[in-house]
């Protein structure tokens, strides 16, 4: 059996009483007593304190990391200044994402790029396979020296502030980024984060501080949140998972970029970047992606189908894998769905002390037909039932 790997706060959550799972090779979270329900809107109300050291760490130095960069991820990473991140992808040739990642530049020296935690590995090969053609670049993997804790919600700012003093917080917009110090020791503030919430961070520091600062969050208010509320924050948001709405489909096949709608933040084709990997593939997705939006639906070869978000109106809940159909016919299949916890608005009903003050309303992301509209209302063959949803906008209200 393989042993699973064990962040540095794993006897903090062990004293938390969360239930563990393994997750990407990791044993992490699942949720903590009081439930994924009470932890999804703790960080939508409050402040969501989130353990992520199971992600991977890369750094890159040298003379060549820009090129290098701008080479094998699909965003400008010659944009970013001291102090500024991006979402980004590490594409393959046919325009399908190896992985999707953020990219940090804290420093002159060199970019941080964080990857997803079950494919640490992969990626490390893919790209030590590309740096044979880029021999000034080197990457060095701290996934195991480094801790990671993200922060999330509508109070983050006011207990990072406490912790670190306003003045060396990163700067009031999303991405901006800072190097704080914490008992005299560098750590990394970034204004970025998995969950959808505009008051939001992460931040990185070395591994003998990690407990420290994360008691440091759950004194002032912070709540812990497991792996289940994130995926139902990450799912509300309309944000995609790797193999789930990024990676192949249900056969086998390269999802391609544009299928997200993130794609349009994640992808440059400006001139800094040159012939950069998946490039010519990435831009014919863009083009139909184009068309698409316009409502032309004459050449959708490069994008048959695109990622769009369900509310579920009938009974049921959309689980991965299901078939969703148009008058009968065929359409595609949920990639993530869940119920998720809301606090309706204007409910008075809510408000009195007999009725539970926050509900559950089924939601899912599906991989469909490109020429499928907004509104449009479609079946969802759960079981051996159709379960009625309709095509939305987002699910955030």
């Amino acid at each position: 059996m393989t042993k699973q790997n064990r962040t540095v706060l794993f006897d903090q959550h062990a004293q938390l009483g969360a239930t563990m799972v393994n997750f990407g090779g990791w044993e992490m979270p699942m949720q903590y007593p009081a439930g994924i329900l009470h932890e999804h809107m703790a960080t939508r109300e409050q402040a969501g304190l989130f353990d992520v050291s199971h992600m991977g760490r890369l750094f890159f130095a040298g003379p060549g990391s820009l090129a290098f960069l701008q080479h094998v991820l699909t965003n400008n990473a010659a944009s970013l200044s001291v102090g500024c991140s991006q979402y980004t992808i590490i594409p393959n040739e046919q325009g399908g994402a190896v992985d999707d990642c953020y990219l940090y530049r804290f420093t002159e020296e060199g970019y941080l790029l964080v990857v997803n935690a079950a494919n640490r590995e992969k990626d490390i090969a893919y790209l030590q396979k590309i740096m044979r053609d880029f021999p000034e670049v080197t990457m060095t993997d701290k996934t195991t020296s480094m801790a990671m804790i993200s922060l999330q919600g509508p109070r983050s700012q006011q207990i990072m502030a406490a912790i670190f003093g306003q003045h060396s917080l990163p700067k009031a917009r999303r991405n901006a980024l800072s190097i704080a110090r914490y008992q005299n020791k560098p750590v990394l503030l970034a204004r970025t984060g998995y969950t959808g919430e505009p008051l939001c961070f992460e931040f990185f520091m070395a591994n003998e501080q990690a407990a420290l600062l994360w008691k440091k969050c759950l004194e002032l208010g912070a709540v812990p949140i497991g792996l289940g509320a994130r995926d139902t924050l990450r799912l509300e948001a309309c944000l995609p998972l790797y193999g789930h709405e990024m990676g192949v489909d249900d056969n086998g096949f390269d999802i391609p970029v544009f299928a997200s709608n993130l794609a349009k933040f994640a992808v440059s084709f400006s001139s800094d970047k040159g012939d950069f990997i998946g490039r010519k593939a990435l831009r014919l997705q863009y083009a139909a992606r184009t068309r698409i939006e316009q409502h032309d639906y004459s050449d959708t070869s490069a994008l048959p189908k695109i990622i769009m978000p369900l509310a579920i109106t009938g009974k049921g809940i959309a689980r991965a894998g299901y078939t969703v159909l148009l008058r009968d016919r065929i359409i595609g299949h949920i990639t993530s769905g869940t119920s998720v916890p809301h606090r309706p608005e204007n409910d008075t009903a809510a408000e009195t002390a007999s009725a539970p003050p926050v509900k559950s309303r089924p939601i899912a992301l599906a991989l469909l037909d490109a020429t499928v509209q907004k509104d449009d209302v479609v079946d969802i063959q759960i079981r051996k039932k159709l379960c009625l949803a309709r095509i939305v906008p987002q699910h955030i209200r």
